[in-house]
C-alpha cells in the first residue's frame, strides 16, 4: 500500500511539473518581473523550476528594459542613526550586474554603496557560467515594505532604492527539467534537482494556532533574494518586491515558512513553498563559497543559516553546506556559553554595531549602560533576534538537524528564551518578549510540540564568536 501511494505521490508531483514548465525553444527575448531581455538572435532558453529564466550560450544581450543608465532626483535619506543610506545621486538606475564574489559595492543603483565599473553595459556578451543580475529602480519614496502584511504600521514603507530583480542565468547546455536555479553569484552553476527532495524528512505535526496563508508564503519565496550586498547597506538595496529589507524579517518569513512546512498537509501542499526556501538555501550556500558572511549587526544578517542546512537535508546533499570558515553566521556569532549576571549559561551579543562590541549579559548592567553601542545591546536582543528564531528552532529540532546545524548554544538559548519557567526571578525582572515570538503560530506551535521533539545528539561543536581589536574570530567556548 504505500508503494502504491509513493507512486501516486511521484506522479502528482510530476504533472503539477509539467503543468508548470514551459516549452525550451529558441527566442529572440525573455522577461520576467517587468525586466526584459534581448538576445541579437534567437538563442535557445528554458525556465528552471523557479520560474527563471536560463539560456544558453555564449549570447549577447543587446539591450534590458527597463533600460539601466541615468535617472532621476530623489532626494537624500538616513538611517535612524543619521548615517547617509541613500544619496541623491543621479548616474545610474535599472543597473545590471555580473556578481564573482559578495562584496560592500554594487552596480544596480547609484544612490548607496555604488561602484560604476560594476554596471554593465549592452550589447554584452554573457558567457557559460555567467548570471545576468538586473534590476527595476523605485522612483519615488515611500514605497511599500515586501512583508507589510507582518510588520508595523511606521515600518510598512521605507526608502528602498530598488523595486525588482531578476536573474538571467547562462549554461552551457540545456539542464534536466527539474533544476533548481543555480546560485546568481560565482561562475560555478551547481545543477540540483527536484527528484532528490526527501519529503519524508519533513515532520507532519497537527496545525495549532492560526496557521498563516500558504499562498502569501508561496510569494514571500516566489522571487529571487539577492545576498550579493554585505553588511547594513543591503537594507535600502533588497528590491522590495522580491525580498525583506532588514535581517530580522528575513529570519521571521524562513521561521514560519519552515513551521508551514511542518504540518500535516499533503505533499503538493508544501511542494511551491519547500521549493521556494530550498533555492534560497541554494542561493546563500552559492554566495557563502563567494565571500559572503552573515554575522554583523543587531539584526540585519538574520535568518540566512537555515535555509542552507534545511536544502542540504531536503536535496541530501553535503556540498550545499560545505562552507569555508570565513562564512560566519548571524545565529550562531550571536550565541554562547557562558555566566550571566542572574545566572543564565545560554547567552546572547550583539557582536557588531557601528564597532565591534563584546559580551554584556555577564556584566553589571550599569556598568553596560555607560559603555557607548554596548547599551543597545539588550534592546536588540528583545526586539529582533530570538522571536524570530521560534520555529526555525522548532522546525531544526524535528528534522533532527542538530548536529547538522553545529552551534549547540543557538538550540539551548531559544529553550531559554521560551522556558515558561522564570529561572532568574530572584535576580532580574523577566524582560517582555521572552516566552513569545513575533508569530503567534510558532509560539503555539512551540508550546505544544517543543517538549516531545525528538531525542538526538548535540553537535559538541562549541564556539564563541570573539574581537581581538577589529579581527574576529571563533575560540573555544565549553558548555558548563
Amino acid at each position: 500500500m504505500r508503494k502504491i501511494i509513493a507512486i501516486l505521490l511521484v506522479g502528482s508531483l510530476a504533472s503539477v511539473l509539467a503543468a508548470d514548465s514551459v516549452k525550451v525553444e529558441a527566442r529572440k527575448e525573455v522577461s520576467q518581473y517587468g525586466i526584459t531581455w534581448t538576445f541579437d538572435k534567437p538563442a535557445k532558453t528554458g525556465q528552471f523550476i523557479t520560474g527563471d529564466w536560463w539560456v544558453i550560450g555564449p549570447v549577447t544581450v543587446v539591450k534590458v528594459n527597463p533600460a539601466p543608465g541615468k535617472g532621476f532626483v530623489s532626494g537624500e535619506t538616513k538611517t535612524i542613526y543619521g548615517e547617509r543610506a541613500l544619496a541623491d545621486n543621479t548616474d545610474m538606475r535599472n543597473g545590471s550586474m555580473i556578481a564573482d564574489r559578495c562584496g560592500f559595492e554594487q552596480g544596480y543603483d547609484s544612490r548607496s554603496w555604488y561602484n560604476a565599473a560594476l554596471s554593465k553595459k549592452f550589447p554584452l556578451q554573457l558567457q557559460p557560467n555567467e548570471s545576468l543580475i538586473s534590476t527595476i529602480s523605485n522612483t519615488n519614496f515611500p514605497v511599500a515594505n515586501f512583508c507589510k502584511e507582518i510588520m508595523w504600521s511606521s515600518e510598512s514603507k521605507g526608502s528602498y532604492a530598488l523595486k525588482t530583480a531578476a536573474v538571467l542565468t547562462c549554461l552551457e547546455k540545456e539542464p534536466p527539467a527539474d533544476a533548481f536555479r543555480p546560485c546568481y553569484v560565482g561562475r560555478k552553476k551547481e545543477i540540483y534537482r527536484e527528484k532528490d527532495i526527501k519529503w519524508e524528512l519533513l515532520p507532519r505535526l497537527r496545525p495549532v494556532g492560526t496557521v498563516p496563508s500558504w499562498e502569501q508564503y508561496e510569494r514571500y519565496f516566489q522571487r529571487p533574494w539577492i545576498e550579493n550586498m554585505l553588511e547594513w547597506g543591503q537594507q535600502a538595496l533588497n528590491a522590495n518586491e522580491n525580498q525583506p529589507n532588514y535581517g530580522r524579517e528575513h529570519a521571521r518569513l524562513v521561521s514560519s515558512a519552515s513551521m508551514l512546512l511542518c504540518l500535516d498537509v499533503p505533499t503538493e501542499r508544501k511542494r511551491k513553498l519547500a521549493i521556494g526556501l530550498i533555492q534560497y538555501g541554494i542561493d546563500v550556500s552559492g554566495c557563502g563559497k563567494n565571500g559572503g558572511q552573515w554575522n554583523w549587526g543587531g539584526g540585519h544578517s538574520s535568518g540566512r543559516k537555515w535555509p542552507v542546512v534545511f536544502a542540504t537535508m531536503m536535496l541530501d546533499n553535503p556540498k550545499i553546506y560545505d562552507l569555508p570558515d570565513s562564512c560566519v553566521f548571524h545565529e550562531d556569532a550571536q550565541t554562547y556559553y557562558g555566566k550571566s549576571w542572574f545566572g543564565a549559561t545560554a547567552l546572547w551579543q550583539m557582536v557588531f554595531h557601528h564597532i565591534p562590541l563584546g559580551t554584556y549579559e555577564d556584566k553589571n548592567p550599569a556598568e553596560v549602560e555607560k559603555i557607548k553601542w554596548l547599551n543597545n545591546s539588550e534592546g536588540y536582543r528583545i526586539s529582533c533576534n530570538a522571536m524570530a528564531w521560534v520555529g526555525t528552532a522548532l522546525t531544526a529540532r524535528y528534522m533532527k538537524a542538530i548536529k547538522l546545524w553545529g552551534h549547540d548554544a543557538f538550540f539551548d538559548y531559544m529553550d531559554r528564551w521560551m522556558d515558561p519557567v522564570d529561572r532568574y526571578k530572584s535576580m532580574r525582572k523577566r524582560p517582555d518578549g521572552e516566552t513569545t515570538s513575533f508569530e503567534p503560530f510558532e509560539k503555539a506551535m512551540w508550546d505544544k510540540y517543543r517538549n516531545d521533539a525528538p531525542a538526538q545528539d548535540m553537535s559538541g561543536k562549541n564556539m564563541m564568536w570573539v574581537w581581538k581589536g577589529n579581527q574576529g574570530s571563533w575560540a573555544p567556548n565549553p558548555k558548563p
